[in-house]
């Protein structure tokens, strides 16, 4: 049995029979004294979900001792995050352990790529060191990645397969763990083990409380959400769903709020709501977008450029009448007393 990888990858079947070899269980996972390290350690697993969303990766010795108290802080996170069943830090923690597998896998073989891909039910092979992967596979894991360079018919395909980079390949199964453990959360947890947790969880509480409460009211002032073009409208209920928009997407979404008048708090404050949220990584995007940090102020991206990146979302029949190539006439449009039903003008463009 491989140990280490046990520990590095702690969601492997094999990662449990290594627990089982030691004759850990839950009870003494939870009340032992022994097993203390592993639950200090997975309730920083889920500290780390909320202020970094990434876990971090703690070298280990080539002890048994320090190994199996790394798997064991896997499901010991796993339980603190079902007691507070909280959907934002469910999301957030998926995505948190799924980033930390991602990069490790990054410098890994080729052959233990595959037997990981392969454990997360992902059909997939390697030629003479090339990643490959089924292309339902491919689609199913890259369709919420919005980017053109993700597109199918941009891809390389050989007998149904799809070639990848290492990169490529390691972010495609990031979507799979992510999937894998929020399919899987919340656990049941008993009333014992939750009553002996509770001190952890309350940590945890509070530690996502503070996150939450540190910004405030997301959309507010005269802003008209309701009269966004679908583009945007689409990528705002994103961020306020938890889902993880593409950076154009982001880009397209924070110039266009900025233009409205909306500052870097309130636009903040909407990102806040990502599962992926980063508070350092998105003040200096949000500042370098408004002017604050490049002095630069950039536009939105016009209608043509939105399509390119694949982030025009369900046109409606304003978008299709021909009359603006750009979304903020759209909203301009949409916010004049008369509305859309008013008299038409002629193509405006910005």
């Amino acid at each position: 049995m491989d140990t280490l990888r046990a520990a590095k990858y702690p969601f492997l079947e094999e990662s449990a029979a290594f627990a089982e070899s030691q004759s850990a269980d839950v009870f003494s996972l939870v009340f032992s004294p022994s097993y203390a390290p592993a639950r200090k350690r997975g309730r920083g697993r889920v500290l780390e979900s909320i202020r970094r969303s990434e876990v971090s990766y703690v070298p280990l010795a080539n002890f048994a001792y320090d190994r199996l108290m790394e798997v064991l802080s896997y499901p010991y996170a796993r339980m603190l995050v079902s007691c507070v069943n909280d959907r934002f830090l469910t999301k957030r923690y998926a995505l948190a352990e799924s980033v930390r597998m991602s990069g490790l896998l990054e410098e890994e073989r080729a052959s233990t790529v595959i037997s990981i891909a392969k454990e997360l039910k992902v059909d997939a092979v390697s030629k003479d060191d090339m990643l490959m992967m089924h292309f339902t596979d491919y689609l199913r894991l890259s369709s919420r990645i919005k980017s053109v360079e993700w597109k199918l018919v941009n891809s390389e395909l050989f007998n149904g397969n799809v070639f990848l980079s290492n990169d490529k390949f390691c972010r495609a199964l990031q979507n799979s763990l992510q999937d894998k453990i929020e399919s899987e959360l919340p656990l049941d947890v008993p009333k014992d083990i939750k009553e002996e947790m509770a001190n952890d969880i309350k940590f945890v509480e509070a530690a996502l409380i503070e996150m939450k409460t540190k910004f405030g009211d997301p959309v507010g002032g005269d802003v008209a959400v309701e009269s966004f073009p679908p583009c945007m409208r689409t990528l705002l209920i994103g961020t306020q769903n938890g889902l993880n928009l593409p950076h154009s997407g982001r880009f397209a979404l924070v110039s266009f709020l900025h233009t409205l008048g909306m500052d870097s708090e309130q636009i903040m404050a909407m990102f806040a709501k990502s599962p992926d949220f980063d508070e350092s990584k998105t003040i200096y995007q949000v500042k370098h977008i408004t002017g604050e940090g490049s002095g630069t102020e950039y536009t939105p991206p016009e209608c043509s450029t939105m399509k390119s990146y694949g982030i025009c979302y369900e046109p409606d029949d304003l978008c299709n009448s021909g009359r603006f190539a750009h979304p903020l006439t759209y909203y301009r449009i949409k916010t004049r007393p008369y509305g859309r039903d008013g008299p038409k003008e002629e193509k405006e463009k910005e």
